[in-house]
């Protein structure tokens, strides 16, 4: 193992976490969407996250390891996810001009992508740990491809709530942050980290899955009707779905 190798899974993995950036583009070309369209860009991002989480986090988790890894890590994530909703609640954190009830939504979508995050991470480092440098980069690509409509996913309710373009992008970067950060010692200690890597993934799944429920969903129901919150979520979930499948993950 060699010190260029390492900053090559390094380097690696953040250019992974730069390509969520790219999921804030096409809001460039698209104006302030109404109070409907807001409605049905939360329930979209809910289909997209809820996909990920079990057709992608949870299906590759039991691929890795045991099912009560998977399903522990899944109420741990939500246990988890329910604690810092009541903390963003109690301390009232803000996102730039915004209040603190406006910020909420937008505060607990960018908690649940970071945790998302970290289990990417650390699979590029055992990537990469397997000893097959091609493996690695390839599992990389995939991630990187794929963390562009997470970037999507982000960055559909904050724009809704009217941050910036700029600030979107930048929020759905910060979420992917743990990927070069995790990417490293999962690579140097694959040995600790791989059998981590199932209870990780449930735990995430756990956490994004709980704020569908607990906070999007709701959301799109004061905004817009049932039926169109209905179909967002459906067309939100397919394209996800669809991507997971092209990629292979």
């Amino acid at each position: 193992m060699t010190d260029a190798t390492v900053w090559r899974v390094f380097w690696v993995a953040l250019a992974t976490d730069l390509a969520t950036g790219l999921g804030a583009l096409p809001f460039a070309f698209v104006r302030q969407p109404s109070a409907a369209w807001q409605g049905m860009m939360t329930s979209a991002a809910a289909g997209m996250m809820l996909s990920a989480s079990v057709f992608a986090l949870t299906d590759q988790g039991m691929h890795d390891g045991a099912l009560w890894q998977v399903l522990g890590g899944l109420l741990a994530g939500a246990a988890f996810f329910s604690v810092t909703a009541r903390l963003v609640h109690r301390f009232e954190w803000r996102l730039g001009a915004l209040s603190a009830a406006e910020s909420r939504q937008g505060v607990l979508v960018l908690a649940a992508m970071f945790i998302h995050s970290i289990p990417e991470g650390v699979a590029v480092g055992v990537g990469y740990a397997s000893g097959e440098l091609g493996f690695g980069l390839l599992l990389a690509t995939a991630i990187a491809i794929h963390n562009i409509p997470e970037g999507v996913a982000v960055s559909l309710p904050l724009r809704a709530r009217g941050i910036s373009v700029p600030k979107c992008a930048a929020y759905a970067i910060l979420t992917s942050l743990p990927q070069p950060i995790a990417a490293v010692p999962s690579f140097l200690l694959v040995s600790v980290f791989k059998p981590l890597l199932p209870l990780g993934l449930g735990f995430a799944g756990g956490a994004m899955i709980f704020l569908v429920a607990f906070e999007l969903l709701p959301e799109s129901l004061e905004r817009c009707s049932r039926e169109q919150t209905a179909w967002a979520f459906m067309l939100g979930l397919v394209v996800m779905l669809w991507i997971t499948a092209a990629l292979g993950m």
